[in-house]
Parts: C-alpha cells; structure tokens; sequence
C-alpha cells in the first residue's frame, strides 16, 4: 500500500509538470506501458502475495488506476484547450491595422497601343479580326503579288519546313496582310475591318529594327472608295492618338499588294513639324505604308477583278510606340526590364 501511495504522489507530481501532448503522451507511456509501465508493473507483482493480501493491494492499485486515469483526461483536455488557444492567437487579425497593399500589373505599352488603336477604328466603324501567327506560304506571299517577287528578299523569311517539295510551306508570318485574303475569301463586300498581331522577320536588330515585331493593319473595301477615304481614316487616326495638330502626308512608294502605293508621313511628334534629330530637321517622320488594294489580290480572294475597289494600309506598333512614349530604343520594348515597364 505504501508503495501504491508513493506511485500516486510522484505520478501526480509528473503528470502537473507535463505541458504539451507529447510530454503526455511519455507520462502515459511510463506509468499505464504494457511492458515498463510502472503502475502495470505493480499489478503484475500482485501474483506473489497471498489471496487476501493481493486482493486487498488490488483493490488500491484499481482506484490508483481510475484516479490517474482522470487525471489524465483532465491534463489532456486542458493541453488541447490551451493549444488550440495558442493557434487561435496566432491566427487572429487585428482589423484596426492597415492591411498590406500588394503591387497591381499592368499592362505591357504595345498592348495599351494596340488596345488604344483598336478602340479608334472600331469608334470609326471598323471591325476587329483575328489570323494565325503560323501562316502558309500562299497566303504570306503568293495572294498577296509576292510569288517569285524581290520584294520577298527584304523579309529574309524563317521557314518552318523547306524540305517537302511540292508542298506548301509554312512560316512565321512576316506581316498580318495575309489575314486581308482569308478574310475576303469567306465574306463578301462592303466591310471594313482592322487587324494586328505579331510578325517575324530574320534581319539584324539595332535601335530601330527587331526580328519581331507587332503590326497593325486596316482594309476597307467597297464599290467606289478612294484614295480620299484613305487620307481621311489615316488623318482622323492619327489625330486621335497623338492629338490636335497632327497632318500626314503622302509619297509616291511600291507595295506588290497596293497600286497605287504610298509611304505615309505624319508631323514629328517630337519637334511639332519645327525640325528635330528625330526627324532629321525634315519636320516630317515615316510610319507607315498604304495604297489601293491591288486587283490581283482581289482576284486571290475569289473576288472578280475591277468589281470592288478598296484601300490597305498596316503600320508598325512598336514605331507607334516610340513616336508616342518618345522612346529611343525599339529593344526596350522586349528586353522585359521592369524598370522600363513600370514607367507605363
């Protein structure tokens, strides 16, 4: 019996030091243990005694066994409230102190361009179409005059496939003009639609040339447009972007695809027509070409030659973007600095 009390009192006294589950999980282990449990090994030496002396010991050892097993529920409950109170506190939010603001993207200043450009046709009237980024060569070159044309050299085209002879290849589109022709062959007179996207080309870049590049196109085609459509849609485009002020003018150029054709000038953004490095003290900068859509594209589309008439022109977004942003280097654009980016 003695030995009972005394297991009881230092049992008592180790179980209230205990302060977490696995320090519970040990005192549980050291006094109720199958095999080295201190109070199991007590039971067990109750065979060796006498029958009235074993039954009387066992008597204790059993209401030691049902007093410490209380205590032990009542140290595991209290171990679990105190630790879920410790992860309450670790979660709560004090909702009287400024929360943290995280940064916001933005978008890239080719997209706010195209974005920008869109919206000026569409509030014109025009529509705004799609086409692959991986066109063939009929549609890249051959609908559009370009078959077997020098025009072709300027481009230095990346070929995806050159080993099928016979077959029609296919290339990273070296202009979005192809989309005209895909267009045109599934819809039919009067439209005007506007389209962009990216092109590749294989020349040496530098700080006004890029392998790739984005490019925006616009068609228009009807019964009786004119080059006066043309110089009114250019004009009113251009004043909206960049503004009051701004005149184009149009020069005499070549395009396989335009006949007439031009290269089209608008006033020097940077000097406002007075004469700048930029423009060379011309007042004038180059952005973009245009003309009379070719009747032999119409042909290529399925059309009947001299029945419609309409007008092209396509311009680089990066060119737009530099004239605009006043950026010196068309590199910036792709170089994915951040510190560039952030300045948009």
């Amino acid at each position: 019996m003695e030995l009972l009390e005394t297991l009881k009192k230092r049992a008592l006294e180790t179980l209230e030091k205990v302060a977490d589950a696995s320090g519970l999980a040990q005192w549980e282990i050291e006094i109720f243990g199958r095999k080295q449990g201190e109070l199991t090994r007590l039971l067990r030496s109750l065979r060796d005694l006498p029958e009235a002396e074993r039954r009387k010991i066992g008597a204790g050892a059993n209401k030691l066994r049902e007093k410490l097993e209380e205590e032990l529920n009542k140290k595991r409950a209290f171990i679990k409230k105190q630790t879920t109170k410790r992860e309450l506190l670790k979660e709560k939010v004090d909702i009287t102190f400024p929360g943290t603001r995280h940064k916001r993207g933005h978008l890239h200043p080719l997209t706010q361009i195209r974005l920008t450009s869109e919206h000026i046709f569409t509030s014109l009237g025009f529509a705004i179409v799609e086409g692959p980024e991986i066109e063939t060569e009929f549609y890249n070159f051959d609908a559009l005059n370009m078959a077997g044309h020098s025009a072709r050299d300027m481009q230095e085209t990346f070929w995806l496939d050159k080993s099928i002879p016979g077959k029609n290849r296919y290339v990273p589109r070296t202009q979005v003009t192809g989309i005209q022709v895909r267009f045109m062959e599934r819809h039919n007179p009067p439209f005007r639609i506007v389209y962009s996207g990216t092109c590749f080309r294989r020349e040496a870049t530098d700080a006004s040339h890029e392998f790739q590049f984005d490019q925006l196109e616009c068609l228009m085609v009807d019964k009786d447009i004119t080059v006066a459509n043309l110089k009114y849609i250019l004009h009113a485009f251009f004043e909206k972007l960049f503004g009051k002020g701004v005149e184009i003018r149009l020069r005499p150029s070549y395009f396989p695809f335009t006949e007439p054709s031009f290269e089209v000038d608008i006033t020097c953004i940077g000097c406002s027509g007075r004469g700048c490095s930029i423009c060379k003290q011309s007042g004038w900068v180059e952005l973009l070409g245009a003309g009379m859509v070719n009747q032999k594209v119409f042909k290529a589309a399925g059309y009947v030659p001299r029945q419609w008439q309409g007008f092209a022109f396509g311009m680089g977004l990066d060119r737009i973007a530099m004239m605009k942003y006043k950026i010196p280097d068309i590199r910036l654009f792709r170089q994915n600095d951040i510190r560039f980016l952030q300045q948009f």
